[in-house]
């Protein structure tokens, strides 16, 4: 995207974003959240205003987009669907992609000195956005809502496949279709929940590794602690000179030093396990439960579990859209049915293969 479409397009999500806080802060319960949600609007405002001055002085007029509308009333429709905390998750998600958007513009378009003064406020404000809704204590955990989503999306996905390859080979035994889908959908539960906890498990358990290293490193010798430190600031891009300042200044502070040399895991690796385990079995239901429904053909229940699915894609693919802020709604929704269906596809024509190989009739 050239410079002036990009100003055009950050115009247009600031007025989308203003309209969006005035209309969180109508329906807003709390009063301190009704008043942030004020404030953000107010300050949406400033920005839109910076670059509709900014395309003025450029002589470009802005077109008036239809789509926008529509995304807005995506986002009130979400509001409604998903309540205040989760939608304020997917707000910070969304906060912290524009946040990235604009300084990427700052580094790379032409600005004039007042231009940059003004757009490095702004992301000043936006990054002020991202602590505001991260210190919502009501709010859901952004890893685990992308623990959700990417559950979700992958028991839909490859529920959908199975039931369909299976469709193919037992067309008259819906129930047989629907039980095996439900029993590798559990196993995938299973699988995904314990990957989920041994992943976040295991990061958490390097770093207080890392931790009591330097712990036992700082006891036996103060020296060789402080050059490790001063190597692992030589590694982040830290000048020499700048680190052994920094070293100095920390030479007595052991907590301090050990804490920058470790990650912080804020995540907790049950909550992960069950929200993406949880997601799976949410996704699988879609795709499986019209083969309980309809006992006749297992071709009819494959029908409306592709619709069911189809529906879910989209609704994961609004989420997606929505945190990301830089996608296309329509085109995001697009996505995920065509990869979600198209695999459903080749899973049925593998089915058939099976079929016609191995004799199997149903």
């Amino acid at each position: 995207m050239n410079p002036i479409d990009q100003a055009i397009s950050f115009y247009k999500e600031e007025v989308e974003a203003a309209d969006l806080y005035t209309y969180l802060a109508k329906v807003e319960k709390n009063p301190q959240t009704k008043s942030n949600f004020e404030a953000l609007a107010k300050i949406e405002k400033a920005h839109a205003k910076f670059w509709h001055q900014f395309l003025k002085d450029r002589n470009i007029e802005i077109p008036e987009e239809k789509s926008r509308k529509f995304r807005l009333f995506t986002y009130k429709i979400l509001r409604t669907l998903l309540g205040s905390k989760l939608f304020v998750t997917i707000l910070e998600m969304n906060e912290t992609t524009s946040t990235e958007s604009y300084y990427r513009y700052f580094n790379e378009a032409y600005l004039t000195e007042e231009e940059k003064l003004i757009l490095s406020k702004i992301i000043e404000d936006e990054l002020e956005h991202e602590k505001m809704f991260s210190r919502q204590k009501d709010k859901f955990s952004i890893e685990n809502i992308r623990d959700f989503i990417l559950g979700m999306n992958d028991g839909l996905v490859e529920i959908l496949g199975t039931v369909t390859g299976l469709s193919a080979v037992y067309p008259k035994s819906p129930i047989t279709v629907g039980t095996a889908g439900l029993v590798v959908g559990v196993a995938g539960a299973l699988s995904m929940a314990i990957g989920a906890y041994t992943s976040v498990r295991s990061q958490r358990q390097v770093n207080e590794g890392i931790k009591k290293k330097m712990e036992l490193l700082f006891k036996v010798s103060k020296d060789r602690a402080k050059e490790e430190f001063l190597n692992k600031l030589s590694e982040s891009g830290i000048p020499e000179d700048v680190g052994r300042e920094i070293v100095n200044k920390l030479s007595d502070n052991e907590d301090a030093m050990t804490n920058l040399l470790t990650e912080e895991i804020s995540e907790n690796e049950i909550k992960s396990a069950l929200y993406t385990g949880i997601a799976y079995l949410v996704g699988l239901v879609f795709p499986v439960l019209p083969y309980f429904i309809i006992t006749s053909s297992s071709l009819v229940a494959l029908a409306f579990s592709v619709i069911f699915a189809a529906i879910a894609l989209s609704i994961v693919g609004i989420i997606v859209s929505v945190a990301s802020e830089s996608l296309s709604i329509k085109g995001k929704v697009l996505e995920m049915v065509a990869t979600g269906l198209g695999a459903a596809v080749l899973s049925y024509l593998f089915g058939t293969l099976v079929q016609k190989v191995f004799g199997i009739s149903a």
